[in-house]
């Protein structure tokens, strides 16, 4: 029953973004850890008269109940190697010690505050990495708009170009991508993959970001990709960037092709002067010539 009202509740909480669940503060948000160590997490809280903590684990979207501490009491779960401490109450602090770290405990923790049969409220989440491979940065490459993108869509104003982003080849999948356009960081149009997928030993994460046509056709914007991946110590940036190209959108001219058009209307416009000069100059003579005859007659 109690991870039933847990689903539901972290659903809500999610969803909603509630103002409480910004008073729930859990530490780190991130930790790696060889087989065998020990991990520990942090939770306190702000709510008044709350004095409960819950913690579980997530993994592959199911919840699992790992047990709650009742004011300065804990209470874990059988057969689950954990620890609960501390104290429930407000300002004070709360710990999860996870014992004999497997590749199995590579999780997400979660600690909620909670008081008797009301709304628990969730900290951020901590992601742990039992760590089984050396750690490896990604690798971040940024594949332009495909050529025939938007072309059937008739309102020019409403045509999109899509620029995909992969990291790739990097271990753990503790990441984050940000798109920046000309420095400013992108906040619409960006679509970014749940979780990194595991390929192998390595791991692998997708992020697109659709533009306006028109910006993408502006040689002066750049457009680019922020991986931020933690190592264990640091959280270290790593980025690709790619360029704006010259040009209307698809059914126009390009710049290119529209200064290479009108290069040569004008040499063949200046061509038809000289011609016509040329021209006129010789009807000049001949008429000359002519008159010339006519007067040596009479």
């Amino acid at each position: 029953m109690i991870v039933f009202f847990l689903c539901i509740t972290l659903n809500s909480v999610l969803v909603s973004g509630s103002s409480l669940s910004d008073k729930v503060d859990q530490t780190p948000a991130d930790i790696y850890k060889e087989q065998g160590q020990t991990a520990i997490i942090y939770c306190s809280h702000k709510i008044d008269n709350y004095d409960k903590i819950l913690w579980y684990k997530q993994l592959n979207g199911q919840l699992q109940y790992l047990g709650y501490l009742n004011v300065n009491t804990g209470y874990p779960e059988d057969g689950l190697n954990v620890t609960i401490e501390g104290d429930g109450n407000k300002d004070k602090n709360s710990t999860l010690t996870i014992k004999s770290l497997s590749e199995s405990s590579s999780a997400v923790y979660f600690c909620a505050a909670n008081y008797h049969s009301y709304e628990a409220y969730f900290g951020q989440g901590t992601k742990l990495t039992v760590l089984g491979d050396e750690v490896k940065p990604p690798t971040v490459t940024i594949f332009p708009p495909s050529p025939n993108e938007c072309r059937n869509q008739k309102d020019k104003k409403l045509r999109k170009k899509t620029l995909v982003c992969v990291a790739s080849g990097f271990y753990p999948d503790h990441v984050g991508v940000v798109w920046k356009i000309n420095g400013n960081e992108a906040k619409d149009g960006v679509a970014t993959d749940s979780a990194a997928t595991r390929v192998d030993k390595f791991y692998r994460i997708t992020s697109r970001l659709r533009v306006p046509a028109k910006d993408y056709h502006t040689a002066s914007n750049t457009f680019t990709c922020i991986v931020n991946f933690y190592d264990g110590n640091d959280t270290i940036p790593y980025d690709n960037s790619t360029y704006g190209i010259e040009g209307k959108a698809e059914g126009g001219i390009t710049r290119e092709k529209y200064l290479k058009v009108t290069q040569g209307a004008k040499l063949s416009y200046v061509v038809v002067i000289i011609k016509s000069c040329f021209y006129g100059v010789f009807v000049a003579f001949l008429v000359w010539k002519l008159q010339g005859s006519a007067r040596k007659h009479h």
